[in-house]
């Protein structure tokens, strides 16, 4: 009883996937039910036919001088017939055919929408990316698998329907042939669907690991290492051996799904020829004529097909369900934002201030961050120091709401962080991430990107440029701002690790309504000269702004108003850079250690 409850119960979603088909486009869900209902009738219509003129014929042969114009009639219409069945079935597949591109247009849209309301910290869990990767895989077709199986279905019960106002006329047993004839192979095809369905679920991490190193493989920001350490052999031996085992789970699976579909499909055809046998016997004693023969003949071939046709689509819709589950299943995920609805804080120019903030990854039982306490206000600079680990980028995606804090509060203009909007948080942010992305995009909307808002405003890309001093470089490209960046698309152009961090830098520049600029080993991969330009000059841009800079080069941390030296997710210094170096503690140590390095 629980089995069908559970196999009942998972056409929950069939509603919800016809719901999605009519949003996307109500003309050819129209259209679809339409030839739907013709190509369902036409068949029964034609074999009827055909019993017509086979009748004809007879009676024909029968009386000398007969006329043929019956017969000619009778052909005629089932030609008409013919041609408007074979327009009903192309029509039909037109509509599918467009429908199908829409509607997964449509739900890759949604996967993607949905994507943008998750936090940083749900696409750093490996549960969710195992959700993420089955509802991009397969979910993005079900639904439209779904609705076709679902017209099929409909289509194949019409048909059995006029098939079944023919048949009864012969025998009420012919029809409970025809359906308990086609019942084993539903339930094997039932039972199979549910064991392919978990068997996807269960090998979702492993399917990832061969997306991670198809990438791997064969993207130009990895292969030069795989090349040069010779990974090639060791990653693709992985790559195999994953394929191998998931291919022996899925031949298993078919070996078992085909050979009992064997078995239980002689059944079926048994329960035909015992039939056929049955209205041949009928006939040869008179109680037919020989067109009701074909006509029987024909409707029982027909209507067999067309119950085990809609069996199938049972079968299938409930496979599609349990796979459109994953979609549901991702697009119901809950979002971690809290809303918010502040433009501007209770004590304009109070900064940002952070008090008794704790902090642990999901999943972790380790402190990332542990009550730290801070202020910084408009005008003021604030360098952070420590080795990796140490929880300064933490701090950063804290302060932006990518993150929120296990424990304590931080502030911006006197008001916690949570009540304000993100997207009126964000305006007021220029960042520059140490793990920057390179979007294989055009020069100008690279720095664009930086404010969407003006994502193709070319003056504002060149300020931005100055201001990043990535201008002398740019001008020197083929084509300038719009110069394709990247390997991935043709003319595209690759540059070097400092010109990319100055294109990053530009686009944090890009937002000048910023008053909060954050630089995350912005100068890691530049010469000593650029680094010392970049940094001369953001002196000058964040004079009357918040700025925080993570490096490690204490060269460009010694001029910021405050330091603090973090380690272990706590702060174990603070100060400037003067009375850090009196009080000779860790900065003072690391600062003489790397000055030594230049003696």
């Amino acid at each position: 009883m629980a089995t069908t409850h559970s196999f009942i119960g998972v056409f929950k979603y069939s509603k919800r996937a016809i719901e999605l088909v009519w949003q996307t486009s109500r003309s050819l869900a129209l259209w679809m039910g339409l030839l739907t209902l013709v190509a369902g009738v036409l068949p029964a219509a034609v074999a009827y036919v055909g019993k017509l003129i086979v009748d004809a014929v007879v009676a024909a042969m029968e009386a000398p001088n007969a006329s043929l114009t019956d017969v000619y009639t009778y052909v005629a219409y089932e030609a008409g017939l013919v041609i408007a069945l074979s327009a009903a079935q192309r029509g039909l597949a037109a509509a599918q055919s467009l429908l199908r591109a829409r509607l997964g247009q449509r739900v890759n849209e949604m996967i993607l929408d949905k994507a943008q309301t998750l936090s940083l910290a749900q696409f750093e869990d490996s549960e969710f990316y195992d959700k993420l990767t089955r509802a991009r895989r397969e979910a993005s077709q079900r639904p439209m698998a779904l609705v076709v199986k679902t017209f099929g279905l409909i289509q194949n019960g019409i048909s059995i329907a006029s098939f079944a106002a023919l048949l009864i006329q012969f025998s009420p047993w012919a029809l409970i042939i025809l359906v308990v004839g086609a019942l084993p192979g539903f339930a094997a095809e039932a039972k199979f669907s549910g064991d392919a369905f978990k068997i996807f679920r269960w090998r979702s991490p492993d399917r990832r690991m061969q997306m991670y190193l198809e990438t791997v493989l064969a993207r130009e920001d990895s292969i030069k290492e795989v090349q040069l350490f010779d990974l090639g052999p060791t990653l693709l031996g992985r790559y195999r051996t994953i394929f191998h085992k998931l291919f022996k789970e899925e031949r298993l699976l078919t070996l078992r799904r085909e050979g009992w579909g064997f078995l239980l499909g002689i059944l079926s055809s048994a329960a035909f020829y015992a039939a056929y046998g049955w209205v041949v016997f009928e006939t040869a004693t008179g109680k037919l004529t020989l067109g009701e023969m074909t006509m029987y003949l024909l409707v029982f071939k027909q209507g067999q097909s067309a119950v085990s046709a809609m069996l199938t689509s049972v079968s299938g819709m409930y496979e599609d369900n349990l796979y459109l589950s994953n979609l549901y299943e991702y697009l119901e995920q809950e979002t971690t934002h809290e809303p918010g609805h502040l433009t501007a804080g209770v004590h304009p120019g109070d900064g940002i201030r952070f008090e008794n903030v704790s902090f642990s990854y999901p999943g972790s039982q380790q402190s990332a961050l542990l009550d730290i306490n801070l202020h910084l206000k408009p005008g003021q600079s604030l360098a952070l120091v420590g080795e990796n680990g140490s929880g300064k980028t933490t701090l950063i995606k804290l302060m932006t709401r990518l993150y929120q804090p296990s424990a304590g509060r931080i502030y911006l203009d006197g008001s916690d962080l949570q009540d304000w909007s993100v997207p009126a948080l964000r305006e007021r942010v220029g960042v520059i991430f140490q793990d920057f992305v390179r979007f294989q995009l055009q020069v100008g909307e690279n720095i664009g990107a930086g404010d969407v808002g003006h994502f193709t405003d070319a003056d504002r890309w060149k300020t931005s440029a100055d201001k990043g001093q990535a201008s002398p470089f740019i001008e020197k490209l083929s084509d300038g701002y719009t110069t394709q960046l990247g390997r991935w698309f043709k003319d595209g152009q690759e540059l070097s690790g400092g010109q990319w961090q100055k294109i990053a830098l530009s686009r944090a520049f890009m937002r000048e309504g910023a008053d909060l600029l954050v630089l995350d080993e912005p100068t890691a991969a530049m010469d000593a000269q650029a680094e010392a330009d970049i940094f001369a000059h953001f002196q000058d841009y964040a004079a009357n702004k918040m700025a925080i800079v993570i490096s490690h080069r204490f060269s460009t941390v010694r001029y910021a108003d405050q330091i603090v030296v973090m380690q272990g997710g706590r702060i174990m210094e603070r100060g400037d850079h003067a009375s850090l170096i009196a009080s000779d503690g860790r900065y003072a140590h690391l600062f003489n250690l790397q000055a030594a390095g230049y003696r």
